[in-house]
């Protein structure tokens, strides 16, 4: 009797110390959750670096359902069966109801739900018809690349987290995004800009097309960072070194809006925007280059790793986030 009883007695014991020490560590579900904006192809690796910089940076992530305007037709896949041109862009009687009606009469706050900060990540140009000056296609054969599906999921889930002020941030065609939604005026094709302006352009932003199965690699370049500004409080320093870049549309500028330009790079005597905010918000930035590479890049050990951004840097862009998810979720309660 007196040997069960002990038994008994040291297996309460026992439990006690691993229910506690199961206590101390951090489980899954106590993570700190960032949202990422729907994008149909998750197998790009624009979303899987994303993915995979989040959870280095110590939170896990969830993928945003598609955001689709009442105003609009799709089928049972998604996809539009209206309002959409033979490049595969949005129309401009589509753009028209997306861009006056905003994320009313969507489904963007059920899709956003209790996520409490949302990254937009790079991808397919953004639909000529959804800037504040609608502009005709740029006519470049070889650079056609739309989704109208995700320009109205990312235009009405930017406007809901903007007007409900929930913190987010845009990288590549999510700062450009971010900028077309704030009003900005838009590159559609960097080469051909530097073309209109009598200047030579090196492909400074984005590796010249070799053939149509070769693959680019990003292209680097340095950033200057204008103090006081969030991408500052980031990373702190004036001058981020090897910015992994792939893009070949741009902000042009941000005159009248409410964007504050916080980083740039001067490509060929031309000033190019790298880096915005919006100050009216909680938290709102852009980043026109691609951290998420780079931290990839030297998590997997890249033969051409030491040509981008240090891990330390990239890391703390994401660990920045990480803490202002944390400090919302916080307040929240």
């Amino acid at each position: 009797m007196k040997k069960t009883v002990a038994l008994i007695t040291m297996l309460i014991m026992l439990f006690g110390v691993f229910a506690a020490a199961r206590a101390e560590v951090k489980q899954p579900s106590e993570m700190p959750v960032i949202g990422i904006a729907w994008r149909a192809d998750t197998d790009s690796e624009f979303f899987t670096n994303i993915c995979k910089a989040v959870e280095a940076a110590g939170a896990t992530w969830v993928l945003l359902d598609q955001v689709k305007s009442a105003d609009l037709s799709y089928d049972e896949k998604g996809c539009l069966t209206q309002g959409v041109t033979a490049l595969g862009s949005l129309d401009e009687a589509a753009a028209k109801y997306v861009r006056i009606n905003t994320w009313h009469d969507s489904n963007a706050a059920d899709a956003v739900g209790n996520v409490s900060f949302v990254i937009f990540t790079g991808g397919e140009d953004v639909s000529p018809s959804l800037f504040y000056s609608t502009e005709p296609w740029y006519g470049i054969v070889e650079e056609i690349d739309y989704s109208a599906e995700r320009d109205v999921s990312d235009y009405l889930t930017m406007t809901y987290c903007l007007d409900h002020d929930i913190p987010l941030m845009g990288f590549c065609r999510g700062m450009q995004m971010l900028s077309v939604v704030s009003g900005a005026e838009v590159i559609q094709d960097v080469p051909a800009y530097f073309a209109e302006q009598g200047t030579e352009y090196h492909y400074e932003h984005r590796n010249q097309k070799q053939s149509d199965d070769a693959y680019r690699d990003y292209a680097a370049h340095d950033v200057r960072v204008v103090p006081n500004s969030r991408l500052y409080d980031m990373v702190h320093t004036d001058t981020l070194k090897g910015c992994p870049s792939w893009h070949h549309q741009a902000v042009k500028d941000v005159d009248n809006t409410r964007l504050t330009v916080t980083g740039y790079t001067d490509t060929d005597g031309i000033v190019m925007i790298e880096a915005v905010e919006r100050t009216d918000k909680t938290f709102a930035v852009g980043l026109q280059f691609h951290p998420e590479a780079a931290l990839v890049k030297h998590l997997e050990n890249a033969a051409n790793q030491n040509d981008y951004m240090d891990y330390d840097t990239a890391l703390s862009i994401f660990q920045w986030i990480v803490q202002e998810n944390a400090l919302e979720q916080k307040e929240a309660a």
